[in-house]
């Protein structure tokens, strides 16, 4: 009996340079922590340890691009394509940014240097996983492993109590949406008999329990919603944005987002495809399209909306955010009603282009609030912001400038990201998706109100009160000089990495064991 079992387990496909990326960002993480263990308080070596970890890993990962890798590995729970490696590459850069836009903050509010980066390396580590993971259980330990991290990041700020309730309320809300996750993950398992995204895809010709897969995409929905920040499952954002630190709260609006969407894309644009004939494959589709088609119209409107009724800058940002997830909703259902896999691989490589673009300009914006909000980020009103364009008028033009990219402003990041993830729902073909790219143009005026809104005040209002201009560090000046490039140059010359993104990574043929 006993040899009849050891004869039927496969022997693990440890493919280790499949994951190098991913390892050399955890390893980065140990090492950082355990530096910070035996030599506590070196800010600038952990930094510079953080930023090399992550430069390598960058290096690594562009190789795999031209590199012979399988398609799947890890008896394939890891996937090797552009979804994986396009979005790696976004994370990669929200941790770099982050690590430079943390520094003065890091010093202004005396928080522990190792812990934090370290935290920051882990919660990249959890990210890549879930671009990389083509098996639930790898999604969701990625998913966790991110959010575990980020908690506690929230709530660095120890003594200040909005950064308490921000990481309490965040800790709460973010479980029990985790749970509502994995049980959608669980009752997809008992419908299809796997946890593999690929077998799931195949099995959707015969299921087990047709109406156990629609019951577990819908709380999948509710769950994958919460972690972008999608309407209605959105009302964690504004408390916890506004009491985070404002580095931690740039950090979550880019880097958890674009992963929850990389998962997100995984799971219903390649593991519940259009299987032409087959009625659970167009029941399951028809329903998760309509539904995120409408969720994104109110997603749109509602972020908008309540953003122009804000008085805080972080606040005011974080209902945009909750906009622009929105829009990246537009490009992820282009990509699932995609008529071909060439069309599909460039929906995708549009969201993570939209994710790319985002972060750039929201984390110049975020460096920036965090140069002018003071200790405990007690000047982040947009009173606060009276007067300042000429008195600082670098500043002021770089903030204007990230605000007219988030608005979507021609011959910036933003112009180029919406247009790229409005097309596909536009060539889908189906008014309800006509619907949606009406509504999220409609919304991006809308936005004009609460972006114009800063600059005016910043330009145009007189100060009542003295103020100095924030004294700027190396890293932040680096910072910020790496935004405004990044938003005129993806602006301007984006083609090269959008047809970067788009094409398919070169991959060996698989062995049947690797599968």
């Amino acid at each position: 009996m006993s040899m009849f079992f050891l004869a039927d387990l496969t022997t693990p496909t440890a493919n280790i340079s499949a994951i190098l990326p991913e390892m050399i960002v955890a390893a980065a993480g140990v090492v950082v922590m355990l530096y910070d263990s035996f030599l506590p308080k070196q800010r600038t070596a952990t930094t510079v340890l953080s930023l090399v970890g992550l430069i390598i890993s960058g290096v690594v990962l562009a190789t795999m691009w031209n590199a012979n890798v399988p398609t799947a590995t890890w008896n394939g729970m890891i996937a090797h394509d552009n979804l994986r490696l396009a979005f790696s590459f976004v994370f990669l850069f929200v941790s770099a940014m982050t690590v430079l836009v943390s520094g003065i903050w890091i010093e202004r509010e005396n928080v522990p240097a190792g812990e934090y980066h370290a935290l920051l390396l882990f919660a990249t580590f959890g990210m890549m996983m879930m671009s990389a993971g083509n098996d639930l259980v790898i999604l969701f330990l990625g998913l966790e492993t991110l959010s575990i991290a980020t908690y506690v990041m929230a709530g660095l700020r120890k003594g200040d109590l909005k950064s308490n309730e921000s990481s309490m309320k965040y800790f709460i809300l973010g479980s029990f949406a985790s749970a509502f996750l994995l049980y959608g993950m669980a009752l997809t398992y008992g419908a299809t008999g796997t946890t593999n995204l690929t077998e799931i895809a195949a099995k959707l010709e015969a299921p087990n329990f047709p109406a156990l897969l629609l019951i577990g995409g819908a709380m999948m929905i509710i769950g994958f919603g919460f972690k972008i920040a999608m309407a209605p499952f959105h009302v964690w954002t504004p408390d916890v944005y506004e009491g985070a630190p404002t580095p931690v709260t740039g950090f979550m609006a880019a880097g958890p987002k674009a992963a929850a969407f990389a998962s997100f894309l995984r799971v219903f644009v390649l593991g519940f495809p259009l299987i032409a004939g087959v009625p659970a494959s167009v029941a399951l589709h028809e329903t998760w399209v309509t539904a995120l088609a409408v969720l994104a119209m109110v997603t749109i409107l509602f972020g908008n909306v309540a953003a122009i009724l804000q008085n805080n800058v972080k606040r005011m940002l974080a209902y945009s955010s909750i906009a622009h997830a929105g829009y990246a909703l537009v490009g992820f259902i282009g990509a699932g009603v995609a008529k071909n896999a060439a069309d599909r691989d460039a929906a995708i490589a549009a969201v993570a282009f939209y994710m790319l673009t985002y972060a750039v300009t929201n984390l110049g914006a975020f460096g920036i609030v965090t140069l002018l909000a003071q200790k405990n980020d007690r000047r982040a009103d947009f009173e606060d912001y009276n007067g300042i364009g000429f008195k600082s008028p670098l500043m002021s033009f770089s903030l204007s400038l990230f605000m007219l990219s988030l608005l979507g402003l021609p011959l910036t990041a933003g112009f180029m990201g919406k247009v790229l993830v409005f097309r596909p729902a536009l060539e889908g073909g189906s008014p309800l998706l006509t619907v949606l790219v009406v509504v999220a143009v409609v919304g991006s005026a809308i936005s004009a109100y609460y972006y114009l809104r800063l600059i005016v005040v910043m330009f145009f209002r007189e100060r009542t009160s003295d103020w100095a201009a924030p004294k700027m560090s190396v890293a932040m000046n680096a910072a910020l000089v790496i935004a405004i490039l990044g938003v005129l140059y993806f602006g301007i010359f984006s083609d090269g990495v959008i047809e970067r993104f788009s094409r398919s990574p070169m991959h060996v043929q698989v062995v049947a064991s690797d599968r």
